[in-house]
């Protein structure tokens, strides 16, 4: 690896993985800070309401991230709901299990942004709309705290 090209190395460096926790489902996406862009990947169905550690286990060995963003849904007036421990818990769990840091971002209005999109714009059915709008949630999600911290790294 020591012939690295360094462009490569310097994307690498710069990509994390972005989640949009649920109890059911997890939406996923992957984005570079250096771009400030995130694009959506997958959404993982949890087994039991417990998170599918072995997928995202596989994608964090596809993307190499450096970091996570996950989103922690609030209260409007700040204050935690019933998930917000739930998503606090699995951000300790994705720093504990992989050695990476988990950043918490306001993610209070991501989902309803994403169906809006999904269903108004694009016109997509229920069906269809139940299975992505989680990781279009996660992109919204990861494309905020890029935009937010692009100029900070």
């Amino acid at each position: 690896m020591a012939n690295q090209d360094p462009l490569a190395a310097k994307l690498n460096n710069d990509t994390y993985l972005g989640f949009d926790f649920g109890s059911k489902k997890i939406g996923v996406a992957v984005g570079q800070l250096i771009t400030a862009t995130a694009s959506p990947l997958q959404t993982i169905k949890s087994i039991n309401q417990i998170p599918n550690w072995e997928i995202i286990s596989q994608l964090i060995k596809q993307w190499q991230p450096v970091g996570f963003v996950v989103g922690i849904s609030k209260q409007e007036d700040g204050s935690d709901n019933i998930i917000t421990p739930r998503m606090r818990k699995f951000c300790r769990q994705l720093e504990g299990r992989f050695g990476k840091p988990a950043y918490p971002q306001d993610e209070r209005l991501s989902t309803f942004e994403a169906k809006q999109l999904l269903f108004d714009e694009l016109h997509l059915s229920a069906t269809k709309l139940w299975e992505v709008q989680d990781q279009l949630a996660a992109q919204l999600i990861l494309q905020s705290w890029l935009s937010d911290n692009r100029d900070k790294k």
